[in-house]
């Protein structure tokens, strides 16, 4: 299904979901499909067709799905055999939720996200995670394709995420908009701390044992809605702002495992350089981004792998 399929469902929520009472149909409204009930019996359907009990959660950015590839004793699902879970359908994105093993410990990895210019509310782009909860996981790792904005930046580099700029949550976009769901967690979210400090201090120390200081940073992620990449002025606004990379998914995600009460760990690949340069003729594509991730993605992958091992459960 193309990404223009926009289905209206029954109660007029614009959504690409598996619904129940169709193919590809809406049963309710998006916020009701993300409420605590609706995710637990999304995680009980998906704890009853595995042995794995999950506490590590991976979502698998453009081109790094291989991560999930490298999951031992590994239980895949197709995200349109479950109930009720949105369908990827961006280029580089498998669409498949992975259960097993990796650096010794349970996982559950998406194989492609879900982002807002798909059709999708921020609500559902989120609902994976707060199911991820609900069976379980305790830790979410979040990795991402970005453009690089920090002028030192260079493509083939990896970011710890320290921090983000919700760009949509200026404009009132937001995955908690709505009534609170208390079993998760608060009505207001503290974010200060989004991006768990002895994680990032981890993955930093690891890098340096793997020899990959030379090519990492940790710095800020600046989340845009896409799907158009950004024009010079924005990416100069951007990094006003003090971003250092930009993507169009991420933070979202963060949000709702912080509300959810997990720790979460951010790292961004840059794909590309941001053209901040009007006489520049290059331009921003998504081959490239995939070609980076590919060459790159080995990299990335011990790196996880690595964190996965010391990370107490």
């Amino acid at each position: 299904m193309s990404a223009a399929t926009i289905i209206n469902g029954t109660n007029g929520t614009n959504g690409q979901v598996n619904g129940t009472n169709g193919k590809n149909g809406v049963s309710q409204s998006s916020q009701n499909m993300c409420s605590y009930e609706e995710c637990d019996k999304i995680a009980q359907h998906l704890l009853s067709k595995t042995r794995h009990r999950p506490k590590i959660g991976i979502i698998c950015g453009s081109g790094l799905g291989g991560l999930a590839e490298s999951v031992e004793n590994k239980e895949s699902f197709s995200y349109k055999e479950i109930p009720q879970f949105p369908v990827s359908t961006v280029p580089g994105h498998a669409g498949r939720l992975v259960f097993g093993k990796l650096g010794g410990k349970e996982v559950v990895a998406m194989q492609g996200r879900f982002h807002p210019y798909e059709g999708y509310p921020l609500s559902l782009c989120t609902l994976p995670v707060r199911v991820m909860k609900l069976m379980g996981v305790e830790t979410l790792i979040v990795t991402n394709a970005a453009g690089g904005l920090n002028e030192s930046y260079e493509v083939g580099d990896v970011m710890v995420i320290k921090d983000h700029i919700n760009m949509p949550g200026f404009s009132g976009n937001n995955p908690l908009i709505g009534e609170n769901e208390d079993k998760f967690g608060p009505r207001f979210p503290a974010m200060s701390s989004g991006y768990d400090r002895n994680l990032r201090k981890m993955a930093l120390e690891i890098g340096k044992e793997l020899k990959f200081d030379n090519f990492m940073h940790e710095g800020v992620y600046v989340m845009l809605g896409g799907p158009c990449f950004e024009t010079i002025a924005e990416c100069k606004l951007l990094r006003i702002c003090g971003a250092d990379v930009t993507g169009m998914s991420t933070v979202h995600e963060v949000i709702m495992a912080r509300h959810c009460g997990m720790r979460a760990f951010g790292m961004s690949l840059v794909t590309n350089k941001c053209v901040m340069d009007y006489d520049e003729d290059r331009k921003a594509n998504h081959e490239e981004v995939l070609e980076t991730s590919k060459r790159r993605g080995e990299d990335m992958q011990k790196l996880v792998t690595k964190m996965i091992e010391r990370i107490e459960v």
